[in-house]
């Protein structure tokens, strides 16, 4: 696989992972912003990194 693959994989995981948290989370005493930025951190690092682990032979 290729670094696009991966990055793809990143923003896919991303994007569901921040839909998902955006639509349950529940008003809390963090700060919305927050949360999803860390969710979309997160999200995208473990994306990646295991696409491109997962390709590794």
């Amino acid at each position: 696989m290729s670094l696009t693959d991966h990055t793809i994989n990143g923003i896919v995981s991303l994007l569901v992972s921040v839909g998902f948290t955006a639509l349950t989370a529940d008003e809390e005493p963090w700060d919305r912003n927050e949360l999803l930025l860390s969710v979309a951190v997160s999200a995208f690092l473990s994306g990646f990194f295991t696409s491109y682990f997962a390709a590794k032979d």
